[in-house]
């Protein structure tokens, strides 16, 4: 196989991977507070946002050391034992236990940050100036696709229930267990690239990452890899990134999380109101695999870079809230297990619902997808720390909004997203505009990210 085959192929076994471990864990965070909320009469006695708060909390302060515990480890090794424990996390929904659910709520949030900084490195060894784009948009919509089959499975085995029993509890988070636990091992696929690092590339993740077996060697490459991360943050790109990426981590508590529990809390929705968390994901997913086939795989077409694809996300954001806000009583997200008989400015309609979801999808597909190929473009010499800041922001917003959650009334919720993503938009602008002025200056061609 040639050296760009086997990259290719890297990236379709990186993007198959995640597909695996998040078609386990989205469902999981999905569905999460839905089943908590059936279990808080028993001695269970926890909360889906407060896990995933404390998730995005950990994984935002984890983000510091993970691009050193990658240089130690490796980016595939690293990726392996992360996967574990997702699993485990997973599997603590099989027989809930408080203590349990949140002391694996602290070690996902380690072994996220530790999963996003390889993933990453991962993406951007195997890519170049001119396959970013390309390999960003086919991880994505790989990825995404995470969002359709475990949706699909929930929305069929729990349509027409209104209460979750502990048999349907068990046999769902039995085989997202199993699922998660395939992910992981197809890690063991990737295959390693030559070292290609120029002479005199001192600086270069590739060096940090480098192979040694000398352990000096590995805390040198890991004091480095935390000194460049410190670096990097305070950059001028990558503040000015940090409030794109701010706004993901808003919109990705709030698709991944809120809107589910909105829909499953809407009383009008009748029988079909759990049912319609599994819908509502899998329109989600729709939307992000379409987002990333279009602007990732056909990027080499566009030869306007990526400003318009970010417009166009933010644009589809904000139809999408606006309904939503017409669509959801306000009292949706901190309604009680009983749900809500409140109606918005119009009656609920299951159709806006799912259109709501789609757009969701659609627009966070425009964000990440540009967000990964600007951060692979501008750091490819320094991956994994860009990556590790990227995910640090992202997570401490998305830990934010997760606690915010358990208080503030939807319409808060969606001012909130609407001005972050404003002010994102404009910053993003800035940089793809400097990114620009950088390709003219070296002569290539603008196309080509």
């Amino acid at each position: 196989m040639s050296s760009e085959g086997k990259k290719l192929f890297n990236i379709i076994i990186l993007g198959v991977s995640f597909m695996f471990i998040f078609t386990a864990f989205q469902s999981c965070g999905n569905i999460a507070q839905t089943v908590i909320t059936n279990l808080n009469n028993t001695d269970f006695h926890g909360s889906g946002y407060t896990s995933m708060s404390i998730i995005y909390g950990v994984l935002s302060a984890s983000n510091l050391i993970s691009p050193s515990l990658v240089a130690i480890v490796g980016p595939q090794f690293s990726m392996v034992v992360s996967g574990v424990f997702y699993s485990l996390y997973i599997a603590v929904f099989i027989q809930p236990a408080t203590w349990a659910f949140y002391t694996a709520s602290v070690l996902i949030g380690i072994a996220a940050a530790v999963l996003w900084t390889a993933q990453g490195n991962c993406l951007t060894e195997n890519s170049d100036e001119n396959t970013i784009g390309r390999n960003s948009g086919i991880f994505w919509a790989l990825l995404q696709f995470s969002l359709i089959f475990g949706n699909l499975y929930i929305y069929f085995a729990w349509q027409g229930k209104t209460h979750i029993s502990e048999s349907d509890r068990r046999t769902v988070f039995i085989a997202l267990t199993v699922i998660s636990l395939v992910g992981t091992v197809l890690f063991f696929l990737i295959r390693k690239q030559e070292d290609t690092k120029a002479p005199g590339d001192d600086d270069s993740t590739n060096e940090i990452l480098g192979d040694s077996s000398s352990a000096r060697n590995k805390m040198m490459r890991a004091v480095a890899a935390f000194k460049k991360s410190i670096t990097l943050s305070f950059t001028k790109e990558m503040l000015l990134l940090s409030v794109t990426t701010a706004y993901t981590g808003l919109v990705l508590t709030f698709f991944s999380g809120v809107y589910g529990t909105c829909i499953g809390a809407v009383n009008r929705f009748g029988s079909e109101e759990k049912s319609l968390i599994g819908l509502s994901g899998i329109f989600i997913g729709v939307g992000e695999i379409l987002g990333g086939g279009i602007f990732g795989l056909l990027s080499k077409r566009s030869r306007s870079g990526r400003n318009p694809v970010v417009m166009l996300g933010i644009l589809v954001h904000f139809i999408a809230f606006y309904l939503i806000f017409f669509n959801m009583p306000n009292d949706a997200p901190i309604a009680p297990m009983e749900g809500t008989d409140q109606v918005a400015y119009m009656t609920p309609s299951k159709e806006v619902a799912m259109l709501c979801s789609f757009l969701l999808g659609l627009g966070d597909s425009c964000f990440n997808t540009q967000l990964l190929s600007i951060l692979g473009f501008l750091y490819s010499e320094d991956s994994a720390p860009a990556f590790a800041i990227f995910k640090f922001v992202q997570s401490i917003c998305a830990a934010v909004a997760y606690f915010y959650s358990n208080y503030f009334l939807l319409q808060w919720q969606l001012l909130i997203m609407v001005l972050v993503g404003f002010f994102g938009t404009i910053t993003f602008f800035s940089v793809e505009w400097g990114a620009a002025a950088a390709l003219a200056a070296r002569g290539s061609d603008y196309s080509s990210i």
